[in-house]
């Protein structure tokens, strides 16, 4: 377990920088790497159906698979602890039964409530389009992506998430179904090698209105 666990709240917003260069003799044990990455998940979803799939690179053979799919990322992949590729389960509507019927059983919803709810949700997803899955899975898995860079930072990890790779390979790359899981972003989590830069910020009364 990482001792450097901050619970002030306002310096990991304010801290957090995009690193470039990690510490490579930092590890994360998958230990603590499944616990942050059951905080995240705990990140909220459309109607509950957590669409996010995680796939964690932290060895040498995986980071060599990742790495001609990164390109302009080669030092995050090179130097991190892991990379994390978040997907979205484009079949994430066939757990509804399971994640609703759990929530019967550990009391949170009454069984008229949860027979009431999934046969809504299913009507709803008769008449949804394949794009209209896609954005609302990308969302949803936007909220989680978040939120994890945020429970890394306070398990006292810096992170710096990455848009620009082969998308439309990484999923074979690594044995999973490209049709069935859409990939969202890549995040690159470890110690940083430096400060990295403060980015600046717009304004609120620039960008917010008032009604």
């Amino acid at each position: 377990m990482n001792n450097t666990k901050t619970n002030d709240f306002q310096e990991i917003l304010t801290g957090r920088r995009s690193i470039r260069y990690y510490d490579p003799s930092v590890k994360i044990s998958r230990e603590e790497m499944k616990e942050i990455l059951e905080s995240a998940a705990l990140a909220p979803s459309s109607v509950n159906l957590q669409p996010w799939r995680f796939l964690v690179i932290d060895t040498p053979e995986g980071k060599e698979t990742l790495a001609p799919l990164a390109r302009f990322n080669q030092s995050q992949v090179e130097t991190s602890a892991a990379v994390i590729a978040v997907f979205a389960d484009m079949n994430s509507n066939d757990y509804l039964d399971e994640i609703y019927e759990t929530a019967v059983q550990k009391g949170f919803m009454p069984e008229d409530v949860k027979n009431q709810q999934v046969k809504s949700i299913k009507g709803f997803f008769e008449v949804m389009t394949t794009d209209q899955l896609k954005e609302m899975n990308l969302i949803d898995a936007g909220l989680v992506s978040m939120q994890l860079m945020l429970v890394a930072r306070a398990h006292g990890y810096d992170t710096n998430p990455i848009g620009g790779f082969e998308k439309n390979k990484i999923a074979e790359a690594f044995g999973m179904d490209k049709n069935r899981y859409y990939p969202v972003m890549l995040i690159s989590i470890g110690k940083a090698a430096n400060k990295g830069y403060q980015s600046v910020r717009m304004p609120i009364d620039q960008i917010t209105e008032w009604r």
